[in-house]
């Protein structure tokens, strides 16, 4: 699919059919968001896919009921990054930005994700909100890894509108 349609399809979905995610679609969207760019290609993003039923219904669980209500019946993939290494100028000398460089480098590589499961076929859903805890003692993540967002994976129902976005001239400047 040509990349301006690709991005043009992409919508947060908010009503899922059934989850009937594969693990070859997730390992083919994981294998794309190896290449996304990060800080001297440090890497540091993680991935936890929940496809079987009891990991659907813990990482459900630690939702708020908003969250929930919007992403129910799908698959879920929680992402992190492991702090300290991105940003990092010599060892252990932080950049004045400190660990914002991992979570700058994860949201490139959560953008290519998304992206590559709309060419897929998949519907998706970036949520920032859950109880860490649980989602960290569930999938055993360790302590020098940052959660950042859940990503609700799935097939939509219905076709959902586009929102209105702003005009270039309201985010541009050319000098």
């Amino acid at each position: 699919m040509e990349f301006s349609k690709l991005v043009e399809l992409r919508r947060s979905i908010r009503k899922y059919a059934k989850a009937d995610v594969k693990k070859q679609d997730i390992q083919e969207i994981l294998d794309c968001v190896r290449l996304a760019p990060s800080w001297k290609n440090s890497q540091t993003g993680r991935y936890y896919a929940a496809l079987s039923e009891e990991a659907i219904q813990k990482v459900y669980e630690s939702l708020p009921a908003f969250n929930r209500n919007s992403s129910e019946n799908a698959a879920y993939i929680v992402s992190s990054f492991i702090k300290g290494i991105s940003g990092t100028l010599k060892p252990g000398e932080m950049s004045q930005e400190g660990d914002l460089w991992g979570a700058y480098d994860l949201g490139l590589a959560n953008a290519y994700l998304i992206l590559k499961a709309r060419e897929l076929g998949y519907d998706t859903l970036i949520m920032g909100i859950r109880d860490e805890k649980a989602i960290r003692e569930y999938f055993d993540i360790p302590e020098d890894e940052i959660l950042l967002p859940v990503i609700a994976i799935g097939k939509g129902e219905g076709e959902p509108r586009a929102n209105k976005r702003k005009e270039l001239d309201e985010i541009l400047k050319i000098l």
